[in-house]
This record gives structure tokens, sequence and C-alpha cells, in this order.
């Protein structure tokens, strides 16, 4: 049986790693490469960093974070999201240390950019940010930059289906930062999609997190500000979802070394 992931994911914002709140609220938490060192130490199958000021900035990606975290030596993989204008922009970050790539302004701006990008790296490392919500029978894709939502066209469900992005982030972000907030509705609007998709936003309770994980499209969960509290919260949630076929919790072996000098 295939294991599926439990992802970290440390949200950014002025530089900062925050809480984010429904996409409208933020609460500092402090340095983001110490969040992502936790991450990395307490057992996260990958770490998934979200930049959320440099597209509607325009500043490109953020290299000099993504250098830090470099130097971090970190052996859990690492995923960039945040300010990738162009295919140049998306190989210059898995240059500077990030091993995948979400992309999402880029979606809206130039689905044919992320064509090119995924032909450069692989489908592999594409990964595409869809923050949606439900909005009568329909589910509704949000434009984070103008606050603007629409349906998702059928270009990006084409590329979707035809593999030119490996997975979808699917985003909650009416109930981002939420207590047990996620719509498990919006994974049923995707079942016509053959994407795997990892889901985020609201996402906090064990038995929520089993819910989810029984989809069968559901590749992996992401949690974002309930990890970032408490050391072993990973290994803790993994203990008590043994029954899910998630890969088994590791316990800071890359540092057991130092803790017995």
């Amino acid at each position: 049986m295939i294991k599926k992931r439990l992802v970290g994911v440390v949200t950014v914002r002025n530089g900062w790693a925050v809480q984010s709140i429904s996409y409208n609220r933020y609460l500092p938490l402090g340095k983001p490469e110490c969040l992502v060192e936790n991450l990395d130490r307490w057992g996260a199958d990958e770490i998934v960093v979200l930049v959320i000021d440099r597209s509607a900035r325009n500043l490109g990606p953020d290299f000099q974070l993504l250098e830090r975290l470099a130097r971090l030596g970190l052996s859990t993989p690492l995923i960039y999201g945040g300010g990738i204008r162009s295919a140049e922009d998306g190989v210059k970050a898995i240059q500077a240390g990030a091993d995948r790539l979400v992309v999402d302004a880029l979606l809206h701006d130039n689905p044919a950019m992320v064509r090119d990008l995924s032909a450069q790296l692989g489908a592999q490392a594409i990964i595409a940010a869809l923050p949606m919500a439900r909005s009568g029978a329909a589910s509704q894709w949000l434009d984070y930059r103008a606050r603007t939502s629409t349906a998702l066209s059928e270009t990006i469900k084409q590329m979707l289906t035809s593999g030119v992005m490996s997975e979808a982030l699917l985003i909650d972000w009416q109930h981002e930062g939420t207590r047990c907030g996620f719509d498990h509705d919006l994974i049923a609007r995707f079942s016509l999609l053959d994407v795997p998709l990892i889901a985020f936003g609201g996402i906090t309770d064990i038995g929520q997190i089993t819910k989810i994980l029984q989809h069968k499209q559901v590749a992996a969960v992401a949690i974002g500000n309930s990890l970032n509290y408490r050391e072993h919260a990973i290994q803790e949630l993994k203990v008590a979802l043994s029954t899910a076929p998630l890969r088994l919790p590791t316990y800071e072996a890359k540092y057991s070394s130092f803790q017995n000098d």
C-alpha cells in the first residue's frame, strides 16, 4: 500500500512566519527557518514554505530565505511557493534549495508558463495551489491578490488531468487557521479530476484527519498552525493515526548523537 504523507506548512509574510487565518489575519510566530528546522527534526514527511506576499508585490521568489533554509541541511523534502513569475524563477528556486514548487498566482496569470516549467523540471516538481470554497452547488477558485473567485477554468482542469502538475494543494481558504474547519465536500468535488490531492486548511483533529485520509484521492494532509507549538506533535499525530496508511513516525534520529555526547 502506498503510504500517505503528513506535511508541515510554514506561512511567511514580510519575512516572518505567521499564523494565517482565513487569508486575512496574520499572527507572528517567529523566524521561518526555526519553524522549518523544528518540522525537520520532528519528522514531517515534507515541509511546505508559502511566502504569501511575494506575488502580490511582484517581488519574485524569496531566494534569501531559500538560501538560509538550504544551510540548515534539511533531511526533509522542501516545497517552496511564493513569487514564481516565470520558468526561470522556478528553476532558480530549485537551484537555491527547493525540492518541489507550489504555483498559485502563475496559474491565474500565465498557465502556459507553468507548462514550460513542468517541461523543464518534470511534473513531479510542480504542485498546483488551489484555494477553493463552496458557492452553492459549485466550487470557486480564489485569486488571493484581487480577492476575486471564479470557477476553476477548463485550462487548469486539463493541465491537472494531463499530468502537467503532479499534485494539487487543495486549500479550504475560508477555514484556514480555524479548528476542525476543513470542508470535506471540497474533496468530493474533485473526484472527477484524477489528480492526487494535498488537503490543507482548518485541519487539526485526529478524527478529521482520519476521515480525510480515507479519500482515495488524498495523497497527503497538510497542517500549519497546530504543528508549530508542541515538540513531538507530528509523532503523536502519527501514533494516534496508527491505523491510517501514513509513514511511520521518526524520533529525531539525526540529532541523537548530540544527545548522547
